[in-house]
């Protein structure tokens, strides 16, 4: 971990809906520079929106696990292949 770092996505999903209520929350600590790397936290958080979507689909009650899963798998190799780094993906979904 401390030489790719970790990268924290926070993402509050409606629990009558299964959608993303808002765009998730990024906090990378020794991975990128969050201001030089907007294109990327844009694609991210796209791409979680995306799998939650898919995760969720018609499923209620909603599965947090299978998303926090997904969420660290997808992302993590996502990231890898954006920066051939592997930071440690910790996916934090709040049910509302």
């Amino acid at each position: 971990m401390a030489k790719d770092g970790m990268f924290v996505i926070i993402v509050t999903v409606d629990s009558q809906t299964g959608q993303v209520r808002n765009s998730p929350d990024i906090i990378s600590r020794g991975f990128i520079y969050m201001r030089e790397s907007k294109e990327l936290l844009f694609q991210v958080r796209e791409k979680v929106k995306d799998i939650v979507h898919r995760a969720t689909g018609d499923q209620l009650p909603i599965n947090q696990a299978y998303i926090k899963d997904n969420i660290r798998d997808k992302i993590g190799q996502f990231l890898y292949n954006k920066t051939e780094r592997r930071p440690m993906v910790l996916p934090v979904v709040i049910e509302v």
